[in-house]
């Protein structure tokens, strides 16, 4: 059952490329288990115990199981990763190459960039043949670019003290120098396209998620932060037949999620509303449901022992990961964990504990912004991760099939 679940996983990373393509391979799945689209904007006219889901902005995605004056067991997690995006005016012809510019993205751990296969995807809106204006998500599908890193010959202190200037050395190379219109290249990508309005494009490395180790111990893949949580928690809801389970993976977490599809914005606070018949339903679903924000947390690294806290070290493939912070940046509290381990015990799965160290700063997720917006109940888990940010991550086997039976586990109501 896990390998089978593992090799979906392994699926599912290698097709959800960017934000955009990680909702349409939810929406697929939620698909499959007969969950119906409703929109925002509509009337909705629900029926108990059907299953429904809606988008914002092609990047956000919330579905859930309908129960009437319920509280719900609310799985959190996020659809963006740090990646490089292409800027609006992109072209640079120089030393005889021809290179699109680009922006960083969150946090992105550079590094690993260079000397990769890259390709292209993302969103793009234009004018169609009746001068409506449309949009698609497209995939490049092929290595079209790739940064190369100065020879060592060339830069003596390369493995001693490299820094990576984000303005002039991630450029990605695409082809000889010559005159490329990235529209141009959109319109042959787009049939029905007369002319293209905007676009928001990744770059990403195209090699596949892949069982890594002597055992297939290991997972490696791009985009596991947090594309790992987004899995669990989708398919924890095809699998539930009866419990009021509900699924919020939101975009622009990696910059904050001050947007209006990120955890700051209305997206969940509004389908909470529009499911709950009045204010004091309303803020009985908010003060009686259970936010498990599902996001990665930092394994203890072989190499680098000292950046972590001794007695809250998460080790790979040895369970689950309570991540607590007195500052609240994780929104973990003594309620929320009671729940938890509860779930944790009954699946008979281990716990352990992550604690930054007091003299480096900590990290955040969508668990303080939505428990702060919407008082709701929250504790921040994750699953222990090498390599966060990179463009390759590393992972355990165990931990994701894990974090799969505790999550069906867990009820509010109980």
């Amino acid at each position: 059952m896990k390998n089978k679940f593992n090799l979906k996983l392994l699926e599912f990373l290698s097709s959800s490329i960017t934000e955009y393509h990680a909702v349409l391979s939810i929406e697929d799945l939620l698909l499959s288990a007969s969950y119906e689209r409703v929109y925002i904007e509509d009337t909705w006219n629900l029926l108990e115990d059907s299953k429904y889901y809606v988008i914002k902005d092609d990047s956000s995605i919330i579905a859930f199981t309908y129960k009437k004056s319920s509280s719900y067991t609310i799985f959190g997690a996020h659809t963006d990763s740090p990646t490089l995006k292409v800027k609006p005016n992109p072209l640079i012809k120089t030393a005889g190459v021809s290179q699109f510019s680009v922006e960083t993205y969150g946090g992105v751990l550079l590094n690993p960039w260079f000397d990769r296969d890259l390709s292209l995807a993302g969103k793009v809106s234009y004018l169609d043949k009746k001068g409506e204006i449309k949009s698609d998500i497209i995939d490049f599908e092929k290595a079209i670019a790739i940064i190369p890193s100065l020879a060592i010959h060339l830069d003596k202190k390369a493995n001693k003290d490299r820094t990576i200037n984000a303005q002039t050395d991630i450029n990605p190379i695409i082809a000889n120098e010559k005159d490329i219109d990235l529209n141009s290249l959109l319109l042959k990508k787009l049939d029905k396209a007369e002319e293209i309005l905007s676009y928001d494009l990744n770059f990403y490395d195209t090699s596949k998620a892949s069982f890594v180790g002597l055992d297939d111990e290991f997972i490696a893949s791009a985009r596991l932060d947090n594309l790992l949580s987004c899995f669990v928690s989708v398919e924890v809801l095809v699998k539930n037949k009866d419990d009021a389970f509900m699924m919020v993976a939101s975009n622009h977490e990696e910059v904050g999620s001050d947007s209006a599809s990120g955890a700051s914005g209305p997206f969940l606070e509004n389908v909470l509303k529009k499911i709950s018949e009045n204010s004091d339903e309303y803020i009985k679903l908010t003060s009686t449901s259970l936010l498990i924000s599902c996001d990665n947390a930092h394994a203890l690294h072989p190499n680098y022992k000292s950046v972590h806290e001794e007695q809250h070290s998460p080790l790979i493939n040895q369970g689950v990961v309570i991540k607590t912070n007195s500052n609240q940046r994780y929104a973990t509290n003594v309620s929320s964990v009671a729940y938890f381990k509860k779930a944790a015990k009954k699946a008979d799965i281990k716990l352990q504990s992550f604690v930054t160290r007091g003299d480096m700063g900590c990290g955040s997720t969508i668990g303080p912004i939505m428990a702060t917006r919407l008082g709701l109940n929250t504790i921040d888990v994750g699953l222990p991760t090498y390599a966060m940010h990179s463009i390759r991550e590393l992972c355990g086997v165990d931990d994701a099939y894990d974090l799969y039976k505790i999550l069906q586990e867990i009820n509010p109501n109980a």
